[in-house]
């Protein structure tokens, strides 16, 4: 297999377009080969940048955003998101690095959920649960390019059919995935749907990111973490939520005002924090289920200035601080990823919803297409 373009490549293109004057206030977008799977399918690499230093690099593979590059208070860049140098480590060594996942992301208790009295049964790949869609989930599937166009803002669409009875999922469902970068450093993700059935249907993406660069040394658990969610969903020892909604004010869960994650990370005297070996937990956001994307999070590195704002028009985002990172995992350039590297947050319906009633329903019907829109918007501090 080929490799990908490299961080390096996605800088030259920058420079150039700093070079091109006035006109390279336009963002662009560039396509290359990324490779090859093994049944042939060609996979392709495709950068969206900008004239101030932005930079995503998305795989077709599984949708992936697979770099994002960003300038820090002194504009000095860096990757700021953990993955692969090539094609191979995505289909070797999965592990959601800022992949596109679905059909339901996050745990499904038992991998069972019902509608209009039929039960399905989904693969189980976490134990006893369903994650991030089963076995073979939308992470590690080729993606289809609709169109790459470079523009005021840059944007890729990406597409999926997934047919009927896929992982035992019910109806046929048509996805897209488009991502769009603009000029003020906002990289924006719509995630769109349609199906012939009644079904279930969550999507996100599982960027971990790291805003001192992907591999520091320092890890990423001396960011300051801001969520505005005055309560979160407590999980059993399968990490599956109980149905409660329990207030963060007193706890280690409570980021409503900027802390750093490993004043928390550690507590064992919080069995939520044993269950998750660390945070790995969904918050319910006290804005709820929007029509437009709002502030689900706010991650700020000291160290750099690099400002990581995450919105969403989803009820709730899921923390995950890392904690399965075990050192088995050779990352980009070499890095070996560990407990503690990066942070995840993730927009998202909660956890389990299709088996919980008193969460917001994930169900999605024809003619009722799904639609979750997210941003991640890079600035920096001095």
């Amino acid at each position: 297999m080929r490799r990908l373009v490299r961080t390096s490549a996605a800088l030259g293109c920058l420079a150039t377009a700093l070079m091109a004057g006035p006109a390279a206030l336009a963002t662009e977008a560039n396509r290359v080969p990324a490779g090859t799977l093994k049944d042939g399918t060609a996979i392709e690499a495709i950068t969206l940048s900008n004239s101030h230093g932005v930079s995503a690099t998305i795989l077709t593979y599984g949708a992936t955003l697979q770099s994002l590059v960003a300038p820090d208070r002194a504009g000095k860049t860096a990757d700021v998101v953990l993955g692969y140098d090539d094609l191979a480590a995505y289909v070797d060594h999965p592990n959601y690095f800022g992949v596109t996942v679905g059909r339901y992301a996050n745990r499904i208790a038992g991998g069972r959920f019902t509608i209009e009295g039929r039960s399905y049964q989904l693969p189980l790949n976490d134990k006893t649960n369903s994650l991030h869609g089963g076995g073979k989930g939308f992470d590690k599937v080729a993606w289809k390019v609709v169109s790459a166009k470079s523009g005021p803002t840059a944007t890729l669409v990406l597409s999926y059919s997934s047919p009927d009875g896929d992982s035992d999922y019910p109806g046929k469902l048509d996805a897209t995935v488009t991502y769009s970068l603009d000029e003020a450093g906002a990289l924006t993700i719509a995630f769109d749907a349609k199906t012939d059935k009644p079904t279930v249907v969550n999507m996100t993406n599982h960027a971990i990111f790291n805003l001192a660069g992907e591999g520091s040394a320092d890890g990423a658990t001396g960011h300051l973490l801001t969520i505005p969610a005055k309560a979160y969903t407590p999980v059993d020892e399968r990490l599956i939520p109980t149905g409660e909604l329990r207030p963060v004010q007193g706890t280690v869960f409570d980021f409503r005002t900027p802390r750093r994650v490993a004043d928390g990370i550690r507590d064992g005297r919080d069995q939520q924090i044993r269950f998750g070996r660390g945070y790995d937990h969904n918050f319910a956001l006290d804005k709820g289920l929007t029509k437009a994307p709002e502030l689900v999070a706010k991650l700020e590195d000291p160290q750099s200035g690099r400002v990581l704002e995450v919105l969403s028009t989803e009820p709730g985002v899921q923390f995950y601080a890392g904690n399965f990172l075990d050192g088995t995992l050779i990352g980009k350039q070499g890095h070996v990823y560990r407990m503690g590297d990066g942070i995840a947050l993730e927009p998202q319906k909660f956890p389990d919803a299709p088996n919980q009633p008193s969460f917001l329903s994930a169900r999605v019907d024809p003619g009722k297409p799904y639609r979750h829109v997210m941003i991640y918007r890079l600035s920096t501090t001095r």
